[in-house]
């Protein structure tokens, strides 16, 4: 069932003590370029360095005592594959992760430093799933979807109602979007929270199928071309009706405009951002004349940096 909003409280009460409470920044300098007041939620500072930390965690303590003691499993590019070997290891329990080959390295390591297991596959859906499939089967262990789990975007909301209860009311609030699960749990923290906030999202050009989904009314595929490693998955049935229903927008950004954005962030706040997270913001940066003058939330979904390959995209080498 859609989370409700008691939902999505309760679920904030049941991780409070296991994740971060995390800030709010703003910056003189970027608001200057974009013509707006923006408010950003900084999940990169958050636990496993992203927000996944939030749903995995809300969704593994909501397991039966029986389910938590064969594991807990997964398929993930990284960042919600180390938030759930993080949530396994804190329950005391064993982690497998489906990893595509091509993930960056910084998300392997943080998979393994939380003793999680990682099985490697090729870099398609449908090997992470058939991966996923054969290790379930092996483990008997408990699958955490990375976004298509109403547990998961119920702890996803947790980040947007965190950022109402600090800023108050917000014109516009924006995610990037990959599989939905931050945007889904987004739209549903502002409906509740802050029910006459917009709901906008970014997404890159290169892999595009949330933006196509929602002109074509039913899940499209996604694709592989963009430096946004982590918004490589295409919607799931659990949150495209939510984000039908309740998200405004999707505006597609080039990866050109992501490193823009990227290196924005790096240099006026002096934070350390992935390129996922450096979607929204160039989405807004591309249309800025709409948001001028209105107060705008980004969440800042994560950090983990594969430095060596940012650095040389972002310098052309």
């Amino acid at each position: 069932m859609i989370p409700d909003k008691q939902t999505i409280i309760e679920a904030h009460e049941r991780i409070k003590s296991y994740i971060s409470h995390t800030p709010v920044m703003t910056s003189q300098s970027i608001n200057e370029r974009v013509g707006c007041s923006v408010f950003f939620k900084c999940e990169n500072f958050q636990k496993v360095g992203a927000f996944k930390a939030r749903g995995a965690m809300n969704a593994a303590l909501s397991l039966t005592t029986e389910e938590r003691a064969k594991g807990i499993a997964t398929h993930s590019s990284g960042n919600h594959a180390q938030a759930i070997a993080r949530a396994a290891k804190i329950l005391g329990t064993k982690s497998y992760i489906v990893m595509p080959r091509t993930a960056p390295e910084i998300k392997k390591r943080g998979v393994k430093g939380y003793g999680g297991e990682i099985f490697e596959c090729e870099p398609t859906l449908q090997a992470r799933e058939a991966t996923l499939a054969e290790v379930i089967s092996k483990t008997g262990a408990t699958e955490i979807h990375p976004f298509n789990n109403y547990d998961v975007i119920a702890g996803q909301a947790t980040a947007a109602k965190e950022l109402f209860e600090e800023v108050g009311q917000l014109d516009v609030i924006m995610t990037p979007v990959g599989g939905g699960g931050l945007l889904s749990g987004t739209a549903l923290g502002a409906k509740y929270f802050s029910p006459n906030t917009i709901v906008i999202a970014g997404e890159p050009a290169g892999s595009d199928d949330a933006y196509r989904s929602l002109k074509s009314g039913k899940i499209e595929q996604a694709q592989s071309n963009t430096i946004a490693d982590g918004l490589l998955t295409s919607l799931g049935d659990k949150t495209f009706p939510i984000i039908q229903q309740n998200v405004k927008e999707i505006i597609t950004v080039t990866d050109d405009q992501i490193i823009d954005a990227l290196r924005l962030v790096w240099e006026r706040m002096k934070i350390i951002i992935e390129p996922s997270c450096a979607v929204p913001l160039a989405a807004l940066l591309k249309e800025k004349e709409r948001f001028a003058g209105k107060r705008v939330g980004i969440i800042l979904s994560g950090g983990n940096v594969d430095l060596e390959r940012v650095l040389k995209l972002m310098v052309g080498i």
